[in-house]
């Protein structure tokens, strides 16, 4: 049965990134608000319901990728190594993405990666969907910051909160500011210097505003 169980799965992530991989195509080749899900359906041979199935909503097509990184903030911190605290696990993290040139950073200047941001940020019905990502991530950060111990006594519902909200800001403006720069012409080596450098005067700048969760 586990067997099954995986050739199921396997064949789930198969059609879901065909699915996708299909949609993100058209939409560069014709503008997302030129295609239809019914034409992504027909291209990936799929009918709608079956793409609804794995796609809620067209916007999804393309920010799934972002799905992927809805908890990632949170998982750093509940594995982060003992003795570490919260803010240093975080700005480790980002700063091991830059080196990585990981596009989540905004550090990659790989061609599909800029034309998938071009797309993203050059359609505003993406753009705005992009919010209830970074509210997921908000709240997955909040989850882990509020069950971790900061030295100071228990932080009200709100603390976890309040600081998430910052931390996601943070790591999105910084994001957003490297892919500016690159798709301005620079190259990802270019910019690392910068970005490493902006990157520790932001979690500078958390920590002096954040210290329950800075150690």
């Amino acid at each position: 049965m586990s067997g099954e169980t995986g050739l199921r799965e396997r064949k789930k992530q198969r059609t879901y990134r065909t699915i996708s991989e299909t949609a993100i195509s058209l939409f560069l080749r014709h503008g997302f608000d030129q295609v239809s899900v019914a034409d992504v359906a027909a291209a990936a041979e799929v009918s709608k319901p079956t793409l609804f199935r794995y796609f809620p909503t067209k916007e999804d097509l393309v920010l799934h990728r972002f799905a992927d990184h809805e908890d990632e903030a949170g998982r750093v911190v509940r594995d982060r190594p003992a003795g570490q605290s919260p803010l240093a696990a975080l700005r480790q993290h980002f700063l091991t993405g830059l080196e990585r040139r990981d596009p989540v950073t905004g550090l990659s200047d790989e061609e599909g990666v800029l034309v998938y941001h071009r797309l993203l940020y050059g359609t505003p019905s993406l753009v705005a969907r992009l919010f209830d990502y970074v509210s997921r991530s908000e709240a997955a950060l909040a989850a882990a910051l509020g069950a971790a111990p900061t030295g100071g006594g228990e932080p009200d519902d709100l603390t976890p909160r309040l600081a998430a909200g910052q931390i996601i800001a943070v790591q999105r403006i910084l994001a957003l500011d490297n892919w500016r720069r690159i798709d301005a012409g620079a190259t990802a080596d270019e910019v690392h210097p910068g970005a490493v450098a902006a990157a520790d005067r932001a979690f500078a700048m958390l920590r002096s505003g954040l210290a329950p969760y800075a150690g």
